[in-house]
Formats: structure tokens, sequence, C-alpha cells
């Protein structure tokens, strides 16, 4: 009789969990168009729409799911949600694209982004850890903290806006609504985002407790998967159409939001502890943004190809297996 409950129980939560994901998705896409067509209305170029509100708007399901964490003090799922989600965009989705087409490693991803990546990853390890490498403080990210991280995307922003961005920019068609639909579609996109976000998370935590672990077991695979799906999507897509370089900017563009923006953002909100975090998932992190760069000079210059893609894809089935092996 338990068992038929349980089983009851945790139907409904997958349901739950899956109609929170996709009022996540359906939220975020609704909101970037409406913005960006008010945007367009306002003369701003497509290359800015692109980097603020489309780049960002990517990354909303993971910054409605780490925010809402914060909010209700599970500093687990925050992190956990972006640090799974930076692996999963880069090992999963960057291996699974790499497989269909070939990565060019443009001269602005060396000179800038793989750099920031790297960068920002390492920072995030040390202010996240500051009492074990100092004995000062502890080892959690303070609204100092994300007030720093926060800076520094704002800088991102800026130095953007300041670059040529002709090169790179995708043929994108940003339709033009009339003002109440795009309000009505932002109001509305919020409205999903944060509904949706709220019956995610709380969808997750019941189950982790079902299953009996650990909310960051939860968070940096199924909730990471999942708000991943926007990115994993649009690099598929890109690889299809051959315009692979594409693919690469938007898991890089995203991984570094989702440290700057959304941890910033939800240290701001509350501070985030990293007692829940290990030495194997903050190394894998950092390890996957080493990975690209290595990859422009160790194997075929300036290039992820099939091999690079296998490679990834086999870091991911390792965590994915540490992660498994650790469950008590």
């Amino acid at each position: 009789m338990k068992e038929d409950i349980k089983m009851d129980t945790l139907l409904s939560l997958s349901i739950a969990l899956i109609a929170g994901l996709l009022l996540i998705l359906f939220g975020a896409n609704y909101l970037v168009d409406g913005a960006s067509s008010i945007a367009k209305r306002f003369g701003l170029s497509e290359f800015i729409i692109g980097v603020t509100i489309v780049g960002i708007g990517t990354s909303a399901p993971e910054m409605v799911v780490s925010f809402i964490s914060a909010f209700q003090g599970k500093a687990e799922m925050a992190i956990g949600n972006i640090v799974g989600s930076n692996i999963f965009n880069t090992a999963m989705i960057l291996g699974i694209t790499a497989m269909i087409s070939p990565l060019i490693i443009t001269k602005s991803n060396l000179k800038k982004d793989i750099p920031l990546n790297i960068l920002v990853t390492v920072l995030l390890i040390l202010l996240g850890l500051n009492f074990t490498f100092t004995g000062l403080g502890k080892d959690q990210l303070s609204r100092i903290d994300g007030i720093i991280l926060l800076g520094i995307f704002a800088w991102y922003l800026w130095s953007s806006f300041r670059s040529d961005s002709a090169d790179d920019e995708e043929d994108s068609e940003i339709k033009n609504y009339s003002i109440g639909l795009s309000a009505l579609m932002i109001v509305g996109g919020l409205a999903g985002l944060i509904c949706g976000g709220k019956l995610f998370v709380n969808a997750a935590t019941e189950i982790a407790k079902i299953f009996g672990v650990s909310d960051k077991f939860i968070a940096i695979t199924v909730m990471a998967a999942g708000t991943s799906m926007p990115e994993l999507a649009t690099c598929v897509v890109a690889a299809l159409k051959g315009r692979g370089q594409l693919a690469l900017g938007n898991i890089l563009g995203s991984n570094i939001s989702n440290i700057l923006l959304i941890l910033g953002g939800s240290a701001l909100i509350s501070p985030l502890s990293f007692t829940g975090m290990s030495v194997v998932d903050l190394g894998m992190v950092l390890t996957c943004s080493v990975f690209i760069l290595a990859s422009a000079y160790l194997f075929k210059k300036k290039k992820l190809d099939r091999f690079e893609g296998i490679i990834l894809l086999l870091l991911e089935a390792g965590y994915m297996w540490y992660l498994i092996s650790t469950i008590n």
C-alpha cells in the first residue's frame, strides 16, 4: 500500500517537474520575443538585442530556478544548478554539437570568451572556498561576492557592446509585434517563468526527499539538464546549419552569464554556502572550461571536432558515474 502511494506521489511530482520546466521554457521564449520586438521598435541593433535580451533569455531557466532556490534558502540547489548547467553545457551539449559538425574556435573566442570563461570559473571557486584557501570567513558566496560578480558582468556587457560583431552576427529574424501584444508576451513570459520555476524547484525538492538524495544531486543532474534545454536546442540547430561557431559562442556566453549574473544575483539575495560542493564538482567545471582552450592547441588547432566531442561526452559520463556512485 505504501509503495503504491509512493509511486503515485512520484508520478505526480514528475508531472509537476515536467510541467514546471515547460512553463519555464515557454515563458523564456515569449519573454525574449516580446522584449526583442519592443527593443527593435526603439531602434536597438540586432547585435545589442542578441547580447542582452536573447543572450540573457537563454539563461532565464537557470536564473529563475537559482533565484527562487536562493529566496527559499536552498543554497545547494542554487549553486548545484549553475555548476551542473555549466558542466552539462560544455561536456554534453558541446560534445553532441561537435559530433554533428566541427566547431571553429574564432579569434574572439581565444582572445576574450574562453579566457574569461576560465577566469570567472576560477574566481567562483576562490570566492566560494574563501575559508578553505585563506582561513578567513566562510566557504560561501557572500553578498559582497555577489556585487563583485555582477560588476564584472556589467563590464562584460559593456565590452560586448564595444566589440565589432559583424562577422559573428547570426541571420536573426526578430518579429515585429504590436506594443500591446509585446507587453502581453512579456508579462505572460514572466508569469510562466516565476510559476514554472516555483513548481520545478518544489517538485525537484520533494523527489530528492523520496529518493533520499541531496538537493545538490537533483540540482546538478535533473535540474541542470532541464534548464539547459534552450542551449541544447540552439546549439544543435546551429550545428545542423553548419554554423558551429555560433554554438560555441552561445555556450561560452551562457556559462559566463551563469556565474556572473545568476550566481552573483543569487548571492545578493541570500549568501550561498559552498559546503555541499565537492572538490570533484568544482574541479569538473574548471576542467571543462580549460579543455576548450587546450583543444585549440593540443589537438586540431582552433577546432572542436568529433574526437574532442567524444572526450567531452566521456567526461560527462564519468562525472555522472561519480555522482551516482557517491549516493548514500
